[in-house]
């Protein structure tokens, strides 16, 4: 295997032909360097050649193409041995993700994905955290609207505060925006796998242990007003606050004791109502075989909204963190989450890793761990805010 600076490609976009990749094909197209080697993957090379062909005019060199199949384990290995980082959208991951993961880290390639699925990145850090460090890879999950805004959201807070006192920190998110198809799949996926989830869950904090000397922990949190922000929060059971607790647990600038609760943030106590009882419901509906299966089949896969409703939506994350009798209130905020800022957040994390100077790092890490204050830097730059009110 050649040393990865040696390797034939920089960047392979795995799932180029689904509708998340098609997006951050279309941004590294504009935005990436002329000199980046990339290349588009999937399973059908007629396929990848129409979005080839539909790619906006940019700074970037026209991208390969590569056959690959996420059911195929030895193409899969054969693409990561090619190239330096393997940026992937194909989910649900729980189904489709896991040798993708085995063959980067093994290869010692560079890993990106979009993934929400908290079982999964539980479950491949069991398999192949220990390979990944042995080989150099950096694997980075939820590196999408799941999980960016919240772990860099915290960092950037976190970081306005001494880091020798104790801090809590919670995280409201609000959205106007359409989910996603593969969204709505993935969720369906893991209400149904509750018990499996936690299972999993259990079975990595134990094999990963604590920080030394630290207290760090997650806090589910009650429904209430909050005072700072003035908006009813309901808990929000999501892979976010999972991804900024495994951040503050490999930094001591989130102090001594570090407390996160995550929250969806609404005007009014009756749409936070609506709110819970609808995720109850598709909850309930998921434990059917029948009916989630029909449910998966009405949501489909590959499609999103059209540009036009797109460029409607917003979304904004609040992280109130407070320390050493100081309260800090920052605020990341964006367009359409699910789409077009995930397909943003998903090409500059890939850029990131390949031409910033970030910290040393090997095995499963976080977002805000690899790479910190270079991604929250280049999402700026991408219009993408980050301010303190």
């Amino acid at each position: 295997m050649p040393e990865r600076a040696d390797r034939e490609l920089d960047l392979v976009v795995l799932g180029a032909t689904g509708f998340t990749g098609r997006l951050t094909a279309a941004y590294l197209a504009r935005h990436a360097p002329a000199d980046l080697r990339w290349a588009l993957a999937g399973r059908n090379e007629g396929r990848l050649a129409a979005v080839r062909d539909g790619l906006p005019t940019g700074s970037a060199a026209a991208p390969e193409l590569v056959v690959a199949d996420s059911s195929d384990a030895a193409s899969l290995r054969a693409m990561a041995e090619r190239t330096r980082l393997v940026l992937t959208t194909v989910g649900p991951f729980l189904r489709y993700g896991e040798p993708l993961v085995a063959a980067c880290a093994a290869a010692g390639t560079d890993y990106v994905d979009s993934t929400g699925e908290p079982e999964f990145v539980d479950d491949v850090w069991l398999r192949h955290h220990a390979a990944a460090e042995a080989s150099g890879a950096r694997v980075v999950h939820a590196c999408g609207f799941d999980s960016i805004p919240h772990d860099l959201g915290v960092r950037f807070a976190v970081r306005q505060l001494p880091d020798d006192v104790p801090i809590r920190a919670r995280g409201v998110v609000r959205a106007a925006a359409s989910s996603s198809s593969g969204t709505l799949n993935s969720a369906l996926e893991q209400f149904a796998r509750a018990r499996t989830m936690s299972r999993t869950h259990a079975e990595r904090r134990k094999a990963e242990g604590r920080p030394e000397g630290r207290r760090v922990r997650g806090s589910a949190g009650k429904p209430h007003r909050d005072p700072v922000l003035g908006y009813w929060l309901l808990p929000l059971p999501t892979i976010d606050p999972m991804v900024v607790v495994r951040s503050a647990a490999a930094d001591p600038a989130y102090g001594p004791d570090f407390t996160y609760s995550h929250y969806a943030g609404t005007k009014t106590l009756r749409y936070a109502a609506g709110g819970a009882v609808g995720v109850s419901a598709l909850a309930a509906a998921a434990q059917v075989g029948p009916l989630r299966r029909a449910l998966q089949r009405k949501v489909g896969e590959g499609q999103g909204p059209d540009e036009r409703r797109r460029e409607r939506s917003w979304f904004t994350v609040d992280v109130v963190a407070e320390g050493g009798g100081r309260t800090v209130h920052a605020r990341v905020s964006g367009g359409d989450p699910g789409y077009t800022e995930t397909a943003t957040m998903l090409a500059e994390s890939a850029l990131c890793l390949l031409l910033d100077d970030n910290p040393s790092t090997a095995g499963m890490v976080t977002t805000a761990t690899a790479m910190g204050d270079h991604l929250t830097g280049r999402l700026q730059q991408a219009g993408i805010r980050f301010e303190l009110l």
